[in-house]
């Protein structure tokens, strides 16, 4: 067997093993790389709230009912948990999923519903390598990328290949990355 022969079939089998792999860590990592412009791992939304003001006391030793009475207003009274006061003109109410911020003084406040973005938090969650186990599969996938990159490099002989324009773009994709961190140390 040439070792050209023992490229491709390394190329070609760790590639179809760790194609699954591939494509979530490809997608995970998009989306931890824009983790600033959103939340890959929950749905957050905010939305503007007025609650009546004659239900309000104000003070910072309101009671339950009398919480549970403005959470009725915005129809989250069966969400209730618990509530604290940041300070004396705010109120904070958590609920199932979210919360809410209540301004004593003007009875203006927005509510927070947060919500378990499907799929891709499930997904993120293992490219955190959650587990001993995982940790290994992910080295053992991080070792085969290394190989099908190196055996890739030698699967086209001439011109198109290593020794042609492949040696052009291999120095690009090595060039790239050493020019930005330069750039950033």
């Amino acid at each position: 067997m040439t070792t050209r022969k023992l490229f491709r079939i390394l190329h070609r089998d760790l590639g179809y093993i760790f194609f699954g792999m591939t494509i979530i860590y490809s997608v995970t990592g998009i989306a931890i790389n824009h983790i600033n412009d959103w939340n890959p791992n929950y749905i957050i939304t905010s939305n503007r709230i007025s609650v009546n003001k004659e239900i309000i006391v104000l003070s910072t030793s309101m009671s339950e009912n009398e919480i549970k009475n403005i959470l009725e207003e915005t129809g989250e009274k069966k969400n209730y948990k618990s509530y604290y006061f940041p300070d004396k003109k705010s109120l904070k109410i958590f609920i199932k999923g979210g919360s809410l911020f209540i301004d004593l003084d003007t009875g203006e406040g927005y509510l927070e519903k947060i919500k378990r973005r499907p799929v891709l938090r499930e997904l993120n969650f293992l490219h955190y390598n959650p587990a001993f186990a995982w940790t290994i599969f992910s080295d053992i996938f991080a070792i085969s990328l290394i190989i099908i990159s190196f055996t890739g490099l030698f699967l086209i002989k001439g011109e198109k290949g290593i020794t042609g324009r492949g040696a052009w773009l291999t120095a690009t994709g090595i060039i790239i990355p050493i020019i930005y961190i330069f750039i950033l140390f």
